[in-house]
């Protein structure tokens, strides 16, 4: 029996309802998709885009009016995007669905309707009460963000060994206490040349032996603009970036397409495509919208 996955449809001013649309006959082949969207929006999107709404397209939820405006900020889509994603956290804590997938919100609209959360990942973090922690990646690579959508000046203030030693405790019970080394990335140039450019080192490197002392891993401090060169990807599958852009500017460079959101250290499992709205080519016509992200997020969401 095909695993349920309760989809959460995201800003409807994006391309969620297209990718839903477009891919259903192959999602359905993959889990039983159950979809967070409302019919009446459903037949509106659907004109819009010219699409047709298969059969078995099973929808779930109550809504609030919301209109659609391709391409723009909405009090209203933002709205429906965090009440659609309320929907699928109900279905997964209620035993209805086995997983969640959630395609694209757009923050700014989230905070025009006045939700206090700046994404899924701190969202879902407090509604479990448990320290969710965001990986971002693709079976070639995985990032985990230490930090998240913090500003950069704040950073080296949440750099602290005991913080340090629970992130990377939790992270490795969560992806399957791996043998292999787990590269940890350090926040200064050069990994801070021993003191010579900052001193957060001292503290990753404290807490690094720490969690490799009491877990018998393999966490290895790296230098940050080499460890995503080609010779140093062959030895890790798995990094620890500081904060957002250290990790995710390389590996959208490398894996953009293809790569997936996952929230570990969930009693739920969420998947996620690793891209945004593409305002800028909602409900265009021929705008060859890559099914790539989506594809691997289901899958991973019933793996």
């Amino acid at each position: 029996m095909l695993k349920k996955v309760a989809i959460s449809i995201g800003d409807t001013n994006g391309v969620g309802i297209q990718l839903a649309l477009e891919n259903h006959e192959i999602v359905s082949k993959l889990c039983t998709p159950i979809y967070c969207i409302d019919k009446k929006l459903l037949k509106t999107a659907a004109k819009k885009l010219n699409l047709l709404i298969p059969i078995n397209f099973n929808t779930f939820g109550k809504y609030k009016k919301t209109d659609i405006n391709p391409g723009l900020v909405k009090e209203d889509s933002g709205l429906f995007s965090y009440t659609s994603f309320i929907n699928c956290i109900s279905l997964a804590k209620n035993g209805k669905v086995d997983a969640i997938c959630t395609l694209p919100i757009n923050k700014e609209s989230w905070s025009k309707a006045g939700i206090n959360y700046v994404g899924h990942t701190d969202m879902l973090r407090d509604i479990f009460k448990q320290d969710a922690i965001m990986m971002l990646g693709c079976e070639k690579m995985f990032v985990a963000l230490f930090t998240e959508h913090i500003a950069l000046k704040k950073v080296p203030k949440q750099i602290k060994t005991k913080k340090l030693v629970t992130f990377l405790t939790d992270f490795y019970n969560a992806i399957g206490k791996p043998k292999n080394s787990i590269a940890v990335l350090g926040l200064n140039p050069h990994a801070g040349d021993n003191g010579v450019l900052g001193d957060e080192e001292k503290k990753i490197k404290k807490a690094i032996k720490i969690v490799n002392k009491n877990l018998k891993s393999n966490f290895e401090l790296q230098v940050p603009d080499i460890a995503f060169t080609p010779h140093i990807r062959k030895k890790y599958k798995y990094f620890v970036a500081m904060y957002h852009d250290q990790g995710l500017a390389p590996l959208k460079a490398l894996y953009f397409e293809e790569s997936i959101n996952i929230s570990l250290n969930l009693p739920i499992l969420r998947t996620s495509v690793d891209h945004g709205t593409a305002f800028d080519i909602a409900y265009k016509k021929d705008n060859n919208l890559s099914n790539k992200s989506y594809i691997n997020a289901i899958k991973a969401a019933v793996s």
